[in-house]
């Protein structure tokens, strides 16, 4: 339990250095991605610097475990996870503290361990570790994990995690689910970060990566990854969009899929030829290995311009038993089953809270994005990390909103009330397709992209959603059932890091609850200042009888 004694004046985290030099030393000129392999729920995750090679281009970079993607978190339904990530970092030219989130895990009654830097915790500093433990009742399906600190994960600090349901009411659709039918879709940067991160415009990655391998133009003809398949049998793919900024457009020459899951929430079956997958979102699709016997690519070609294929660029293989072990001729296509998002819906028909016409909502919130000089703001305001991890400062005795850090970009909402986020795309934002994340919740989709009708029937419930483009005026539906501060933002991490962002402070007056559960290792993951520690102490002491004082606060 969290003694709640708490210090004010955390050190706030300076920038890393930019310097750019990659060692190569430790470079062993092996495939930077071991074959598929997993670890339970229950494990140790360590963080480490290693130079890989994913597209041919040696440069040291931050894993977990080591490898790229990293290991497989495979876990069954209502099991509980208890990860200890360990720092191990030392690459001084990338950021040496980080922190791991674990992307569509609600994290209910354990906001503390859902690993967003300086909104749930302070980072993990290098040599330390920090165990997370919790549960995720009643949710299922295929999730992911990364760094949550400053670019990190851009820098390899990502991989899948999967909850299998031993009752998946999609089970007859398909014959093969299992690690070697996860396909990953990653931008890789031959640069680290920190040069990265001054960058204010589009950043250019160099090479597409699927399930850790790919080239990059003008490289050597390294790996593609390759998926093999038997013919007549239905594999269902977990496809994950581990990218820090483009979007895919995946498919598979001479292949339909049809969905069936989208970010862990099952969904009546849809099928398509092609499917757009951005940062952070996930879809389950059932493939039929209905074709002749051969070798077909697979595409995963991104938002950005001059995509192509030549030399492998952006592609896997998927190999039927039996086919020569070489490159397709296939060619892409037939496209005539686009992917339209206001189609999908959740085969259990999840309900829309709150009354059926936008606006009536219990609270309304209207964040309007836009972009200045490569800045972007989040009505008027430019997300910045606070000082102070935003639910220490609520546990910490801040009564107000407005005394919550960083000032303007913390929206305090009350407990169990239905809330609707409108999110327009203005002709002021810039930086193409957007997906929009939010922490510790699934959302209707009650307006997709594309779409000026809502759907109050039976719309798709997800965790991430793309805002579309200019004109367009998406709006997502939750209810505030799960008490502490849940980010919002861009899942395009250069983004992020440049202020497109804010904070959900939800339910404050049921975190006595959660007070509960807080390890006293939360705490000590702040670093104190020193020089002013013992003058604040006094100021910021906090008990469990005053955390229960908070007034609730709602928003008008």
């Amino acid at each position: 339990m969290f003694p709640y004694t708490v210090l004010a004046g955390w050190l706030f985290y300076l920038s890393h250095t930019v310097s750019v030099v990659s060692s190569r030393s430790n470079y062993d000129g092996s495939p930077s991605s071991a074959p598929p392999f997993t670890i339970k729920p229950v494990t140790e995750l360590v963080v480490v610097n290693k130079v890989i090679a994913p597209d041919g281009f040696a440069r040291s970079a931050t894993l977990a475990g080591g490898v790229f993607p990293g290991p497989l978190i495979k876990a069954q339904k209502n099991d509980n996870f208890s990860i200890n990530v360990v720092n191990r970092l030392h690459d001084k030219d990338m950021p040496l503290s980080t922190s791991v989130h674990w992307h569509g895990i609600q994290q209910k009654k354990t906001n503390w361990a859902d690993g967003a830097s300086f909104v749930t915790q302070c980072p993990i500093p290098q040599n330390r570790s920090f165990l997370h433990q919790f549960s995720a009742p009643n949710q299922t399906g295929t999730f992911w994990y990364h760094s949550h600190f400053s670019t990190q994960y851009c820098d390899g600090l990502r991989g899948p995690l999967v909850i299998y349901d031993p009752e998946d009411p999609h089970q007859d659709l398909y014959d093969i689910d299992d690690e070697n039918t996860i396909i990953t879709l990653s931008d890789w940067y031959h640069d680290p970060t920190p040069k990265l991160n001054k960058i204010f415009g589009p950043i250019i990655s160099n090479s597409t990566l699927i399930n850790g391998l790919g080239r990059y133009p003008g490289g050597p003809k390294s790996p593609l990854s390759v998926i093999n398949v038997e013919k007549g049998k239905r594999y269902r793919f977990r496809i994950i969009g581990l990218s820090c900024d483009p979007a895919y457009k995946f498919s598979i020459d001479g292949h339909t899929m049809t969905i069936i899951e989208a970010d862990g929430i099952e969904t009546v079956p849809e099928t398509v030829d092609s499917l757009p997958v951005l940062a952070g979102q996930r879809y389950s699709v059932v493939v039929c290995a209905n074709q002749p016997v051969d070798n077909y690519w697979i595409r995963a070609p991104n938002n950005f311009a001059n995509q192509t294929f030549a030399g492998g660029l952006s592609q896997a293989i998927l190999r039927y038993n039996g086919a020569p072990d070489e490159d397709p001729t296939s060619t892409p296509g037939p496209y005539i089953l686009p992917f339209n998002e206001g189609k999908l819906a959740s085969l259990l028909s999840i309900p829309v809270p709150g009354l059926p016409e936008i606006g009536k909502a219990d609270v309304h919130i209207n964040l309007i994005a836009t972009t200045v000089n490569g800045i972007f703001r989040v009505n008027n305001v430019t997300y910045h990390n606070p000082p102070t991890p935003v639910l220490l400062q609520m546990l910490s005795g801040a009564q107000h909103p407005s005394d919550l850090l960083p000032s303007g970009s913390v929206y305090e909402l009350p407990s169990n009330k239905v809330v609707e986020l409108t999110l327009p795309y203005t002709s002021s934002l810039f930086g193409g397709t957007h997906p929009i994340h939010l922490h510790g919740h699934t959302f209707a989709v009650v307006r997709t992209a594309g779409n000026s009708t809502p759907n109050f029937v039976n719309p798709i419930w997800r965790d991430t959603v793309s805002m579309g483009s200019k004109g367009d005026n998406v709006t997502i539906r939750f209810v505030t059932d799960n008490f502490g501060p849940w980010f919002i933002h861009c899942h395009i991490d250069f983004h992020l890091n440049h202020g497109f962002a804010a904070v959900m402070a939800e339910a404050r007056d049921q975190l006595p609850s959660l007070n509960a559960g807080i390890p006293a290792s939360w705490a000590s993951l702040c670093p104190l200042n020193q020089t002013s520690s013992q003058a604040r102490l006094g100021s910021f002491n906090t008990t469990i009888s005053h955390l229960g004082s908070f007034n609730k606060t709602t928003l008008t």
